[in-house]
């Protein structure tokens, strides 16, 4: 059995079929599906069933997923402390973090936190969307995930693997560009007869996640057309100056901009979501720097 199947089965998972699984691989197609079935042939048994639309997992391919995720994560960690072995202790942290936090939050934040660390550290870091973070995440590329938290929000970091600490707190506001009176050029909830514009977090964002978990769950009947589309908040924002539909921001990245008259309120604080800021690690054991640096940010209050 080698490594790269599991990461190959993980890709078919986590992109629901071979095509772009072997795609985001970067090998063809029926190389990936060649290695699937070589992994199946490991185990014993069939991992997925196959028609011509779609690929699903079996429940033995449910099951095996857990052991393959955890896998990779325990491979990770014990080549991070091999290393550490090797050269007497390291300080690099891994860092994931979604796009926007890594802007507005991450920086002040471990600022903060160095100022009271007993011991030194090096950072590295990588942004992206939420679900490349969460992937990273699960293969143990990261060993901490910085990410927006909404409760009715789905996430891929499943409780019995990972843990969470609340950090921080933040929150969507609804934004507009205004019109010549300073109101708000697009403004909710909208009608049927006329939806209004705009301007929306790709399903792959956290923050779409929450925006979709929000509209079903929590907030008031709307009727919005989408005019755009982005797993990027800050082209998002970009877009809702330019008039092309409200959309919901964090208010760390429209702040300025609502002081300034540049972005008006496209509803009251009904329409705002709030959010907490969570830092995620996995439950396996991390690097002795890692353990060390997780135990003084969550301070007995990791979830």
């Amino acid at each position: 059995m080698e490594v790269a199947w599991l990461e190959d089965f993980l890709a078919v998972v986590a992109h629901g079929g071979f095509s772009r699984a072997a795609e985001n691989r970067n090998i063809t197609q029926p190389a990936l599906s060649r290695r699937i079935r070589a992994l199946e042939d490991w185990v014993g048994t069939p991992l997925f069933h196959r028609t011509t639309h779609t690929v699903e997992l079996t429940a033995a391919g449910e099951s095996f997923q857990v052991t393959a995720e955890e896998t990779l994560r325990r491979l990770a960690s014990g080549r991070d402390e091999a290393r550490e072995v090797a050269q007497g202790h390291t300080e690099l942290l891994r860092f994931a973090a979604t796009n926007a936090l890594s802007l507005t939050f991450f920086p002040a934040w471990l600022r903060r936190v160095e100022a009271t660390l007993p011991f030194n550290i090096n950072v590295q870091m990588v942004a992206n969307h939420m679900e490349i973070c969460e992937r990273m995440m699960i293969q143990g590329q990261s060993q901490f995930l910085l990410c927006h938290h909404y409760p009715a929000a789905s996430t891929l970091l499943a409780s019995a693997q990972f843990r969470s600490v609340h950090i921080g707190d933040d929150v969507l506001v609804p934004v507009s560009a205004p019109n010549a009176e300073g109101r708000p050029l697009h403004s909710l909830p909208g009608d049927a007869d006329a939806p209004v514009s705009y301007v929306a977090y790709r399903p792959e964002s956290g923050m779409g996640r929450i925006v979709a978990a929000a509209l079903e769950t929590a907030l008031p009947a709307t009727h919005l057309k989408p005019t755009f589309t982005s797993h990027l908040a800050k082209l998002l924002v970009t877009m809702a100056l330019d008039g092309r539909g409200l959309g919901w921001s964090p208010l760390s990245l429209v702040a300025e901009h609502l002081e300034r008259g540049e972005l008006v309120r496209a509803g009251d604080a009904g329409w705002d979501i709030p959010m907490e800021i969570h830092l995620y690690r996995s439950r396996a054991r991390q690097s002795a720097v890692a353990e060390k640096f997780w135990a003084h940010v969550a301070g007995g209050t990791a979830a």
